[in-house]
C-alpha cells in the first residue's frame, strides 16, 4: 500500500514568500513491517550482495571478550512484548507470564563472549533507483546499500558503511549474510521493513533560516498561541500550526531534503578527504511521526489508534540516541570520499 502525506496545514510560501526559493524535494521512505527480499528496497532487509565479495566487518571490535546482546534474543523480546500488549487482560493483571518475563529479560541483558574475529556489520537500508528514481548515485550504479556496526562509535552512534553497486552485475548473490553473535544494543537492530517512497517538499528548519525571517515566523507562531489554548494534541487539532513541526522538515526516514536540526544549531560540515561541501543523503529515524509532528502522519494510517510504539510509526524499531535521528551526508565532489554522519 502506498503512503500519502496530508497537505500541509497551510501554504507557508503565501505567508512568508522568502522560503519558496529554499524548497527542496525529499523522499519519505515510509518503512512498514514486511518480509523484504534482496530484490526489494528495504530497511532492515537482506542485501543483494555478491557471494564472492567479503562481507564488511568492524575493525574497532576485533578479538577479546565482547559484551552485548544476542540479536535473536532482541527480536524474540520484541515479538513477545507486542503479543502481550495486543492481547486482552483483566484490570490489574500482569502484562507478562513468568515464562515471557524470562524471554523479555534475556532480550535486554548483556552477556560476554569470546570474540573470534571482527564483528560483521548488519544491513540497515537498501534503495533501488527503480523504486526511488531521484536516488543520488555514481554513474553506472542503481543500488545504494547501508550497513553499520551495531555498537556505539564516536558521538554515541553506530558507524555506517555505504555501498553503491550495479544490481545487474550481481549474478551470484550471497545466500545468507553473516550475523554478529552480539550487538551493543537492540536500538541499532532494525526490523525488516518494506518501503513506500513518496516525494514531498521541504523547507529549512528554523535553525537554518535567515535570522530576521526566523524571528518573524516565531512572532507569527506566538500570535496563534495567544488566541488558542495550549493543548497537548497533534498539530491541527488545537488550531495552531508550528513551522518546525508542521511546515519545514518531514520527520521519519527519508532521502535527501533538508537537515532536521533539533537540539543543536547548524554547524559547518565538509568532506573529510577533500574539504568540499556535503549534502544530505539519508536520514534514519525511529519514528515517522509523534505527538508534535502528527500532521505528517500518512492518510492511510489516520485510523490507527493503538499503542504508538507498536504501530506503523515505529515499524523499524530503531532508536538513535534519545529518540533522535542519524543523518548521512555525502561529498558533493566524489561518491568515493568518506561520508559524514550527524545525530540530531
Amino acid at each position: 500500500m502506498s503512503r500519502t502525506t496530508p497537505p500541509r496545514p497551510l501554504d507557508v510560501t503565501a505567508l512568508f514568500p522568502e522560503v519558496a526559493s529554499l524548497a527542496r524535494s525529499a523522499v519519505r521512505l515510509h518503512p512498514r513491517a514486511g518480509a523484504p527480499t534482496v530484490a526489494d528496497s528495504s530497511i532492515g532487509g537482506p542485501l543483494l550482495w555478491p557471494a564472492e565479495e567479503p562481507w564488511p566487518t568492524c575493525l574497532d571490535h576485533v578479538g577479546g571478550r565482547l559484551r552485548g546482546i544476542a540479536p535473536d534474543d532482541v527480536r524474540l523480546r520484541r515479538r513477545t512484548l507486542a503479543e502481550a500488549w495486543n492481547r486482552p487482560r483483566a484490570e490489574g493483571a500482569e502484562l507478562l507470564t513468568p515464562q515471557e518475563r524470562v524471554v523479555v529479560d534475556r532480550g535486554s541483558a548483556e552477556v560476554r563472549i569470546a570474540q573470534a574475529g571482527p564483528v560483521p556489520l548488519i544491513p540497515v537500508a537498501q534503495l533501488y533507483a527503480a523504486d526511488v528514481p531521484s536516488l543520488p548515485r555514481p554513474p553506472g550504479t542503481d543500488l545504494l546499500q547501508v550497513l553499520w556496526c551495531p555498537f556505539d562509535h564516536e558521538d554515541y552512534v553506530p558507524a555506517a558503511r555505504l555501498r553503491w553497486r550495479a544490481s545487474a552485475e550481481v549474478t551470484d548473490p550471497l545466500a545468507v549474510a553473516p550475523q554478529p553473535e552480539l550487538i551493543g544494543t537492540g536500538d541499532y537492530l532494525p526490523e525488516p521493513c518494506l518501503l513506500h517512497p513518496e516525494t514531498v517538499t521541504e523547507y529549512p528548519a528554523p535553525h537554518e533560516l535567515p535570522e530576521d525571517l526566523a524571528e518573524r515566523i516565531e512572532l507569527w507562531e506566538e500570535s496563534q498561541y495567544s488566541d488558542e489554548n495550549d493543548e497537548d494534541d497533534e498539530a491541527g487539532d488545537s488550531g495552531t500550526v508550528d513551522y518546525q513541526y508542521d511546515l519545514s522538515v518531514a520527520p521519519g526516514c527519508k532521502l535527501g531534503g533538508h537537515a532536521p536540526w533539533s537540539f543543536s544549531d547548524p554547524f559547518p560540515m565538509a568532506c573529510p578527504e577533500c574539504g568540499a561541501d556535503v549534502r544530505p543523503l539519508l536520514t534514519l529515524d525511529g519514528a515517522e511521526w509523534d505527538g508534535g509532528s502528527g500532521s505528517w502522519r500518512p492518510v492511510e494510517d489516520a485510523g490507527y489508534t493503538g499503542l504508538h510504539f507498536l504501530g506503523p510509526a515505529c515499524s523499524t524499531q530503531l532508536t538513535i540516541g534519545r529518540s533522535y535521528n542519524l543523518q548521512i551526508y555525502v561529498c558533493t565532489a566524489s561518491y568515493d570520499h568518506p561520508h559524514v554522519q550527524n545525530m540530531q
